[in-house]
């Protein structure tokens, strides 16, 4: 039986599962559940020493007694990929307890033509993916034999294959028992990152990336992929997840033109890993968000 391990262990977050579990218990019951039951969240992928309190406020939204099966798109960092990939493990091992990948749609997407294989190596180098895990199970922690997981790693698409997977992946996203985590950080600003766009009428750096994330997170809000490409076009901000955010919006769009109209997005938590005042300072930003089905 083929299990990826839990490689970033013991560096991104700890590996002893006793104070793991701590860890997230603490973050999630600092955060209000606002926003639920989510049918899909964005959460960033970064240490936990980071990112794991922002993290808490897209888990928070998520109601495990009703999630039976949990898609995991992240973004390819590794490996250059066309299209999207599915994972050749039969489960990913956590710090906490195993989670088992769920065969049976892995092989319903195999079947489209549209999703290649990524072999251990590639799944085991990439973080992005990996960082969801311990959230996962600790809060499907009461129902661990009760749920699969369906991790995709999300290539380069263009806006078209964004909509051609968000197509595909839509009568997934119909069903109140499936949850789809999308993997991403916001900007990365600094020279090592090659990014410095600075506007200096919005004042200091940090206040400036955070004016520039807090209008990409409000174009998402909006649920438009073609104002999201536009905006990504102008700004080129750097987004590692905007992939997976561009499927779940191509999702999220072929419902609303079946007629589903009664979708509401929304961002519960920014943060950045520190605040840049002059041009040889670096950060990460963290946004998390959960969509809804409104009755």
């Amino acid at each position: 039986m083929s299990a990826r391990r839990a490689s970033h262990a013991g560096s991104w977050y700890t590996d002893s599962g006793s104070d793991l579990s701590r860890q997230l218990d603490r973050w999630l019951s600092a955060a209000d559940l606002s926003h639920g039951p989510a049918r899909a969240i964005i959460a960033p992928h970064a240490g936990y020493a980071y990112c794991g309190a922002c993290g808490a406020f897209a888990y928070r939204q998520v109601s495990p007694v009703v999630v039976k099966r949990i898609f995991i798109l992240g973004p390819s960092h590794h490996v250059r990929l066309r299209g999207c990939a599915l994972s050749v493990a039969k489960k990913y091992k956590t710090p906490l307890y195993d989670l088992k990948i769920d065969n049976e749609v892995n092989a319903e997407l195999e079947k489209t033509g549209q999703f290649s294989w990524m072999d251990m190596k590639t799944d085991e180098d990439e973080h992005s993916i990996e960082m969801h895990l311990p959230y996962i199970a600790k809060v499907m922690e009461d129902f661990k034999d009760q749920f699969t997981i369906v991790p995709i790693l999300v290539g380069s698409l263009n806006p078209d294959q964004e909509a051609q997977y968000g197509s595909l992946l839509a009568p997934y996203f119909m069903d109140p028992t499936n949850l789809f985590v999308i993997s991403s950080d916001f900007c990365h600003w600094g020279q090592r990152f090659s990014y410095t766009y600075y506007d200096r009428s919005c004042g200091p750096i940090h206040k400036c990336i955070e004016q520039l994330d807090k209008q990409g997170m409000d174009i998402i809000e909006t649920l438009s992929p073609s104002a999201f490409t536009e905006y990504l076009r102008k700004y080129n901000n750097t987004i590692c997840g905007r992939h997976p955010i561009g499927v779940m919006l191509g999702a999220v769009k072929a419902l609303q033109d079946q007629g589903f109209k009664n979708m509401s997005f929304k961002f519960l938590k920014y943060a950045q890993s520190s605040q840049c005042i002059d041009m040889d300072d670096s950060s990460v930003s963290y946004a998390s968000g959960s969509l809804i089905f409104e009755n």
